[in-house]
């Protein structure tokens, strides 16, 4: 699976876990000069506190697009280590 935005792969894994109709990617699939830390953090009920990282292609910025679960809740172990995309974010073969 490749994760794509504005026609660059910014992430690419066989090994991908699906939560919620969501793909989530091993942290170290991620092409690191894509993501910068973003300081947003949102909570699920069920998973935990999520921080989320900005993808960056070229100038191009999209805000908080990528989240993950640095210490996810019982129960929410197959996110530990992932991080799932949005925003435009296409997830493909």
């Amino acid at each position: 699976m490749r994760a794509i935005w504005k026609g660059t792969t910014i992430a690419e894994s066989d090994d991908i876990v699906e939560v919620e109709g969501n793909a989530y990617f091993p942290h170290d699939a991620l092409r690191p000069e894509h993501f910068k830390p973003s300081d947003t953090h949102t909570t699920c009920p069920w998973k935990g506190r999520a921080s989320y990282y900005d993808v960056v292609v070229g100038e191009d910025v999209n805000a908080d697009a990528a989240w993950y679960y640095p210490s996810p809740k019982a129960g929410a172990e197959a996110v530990t280590g992932r991080v799932a995309f949005w925003r435009g974010v296409e997830v493909r073969p």
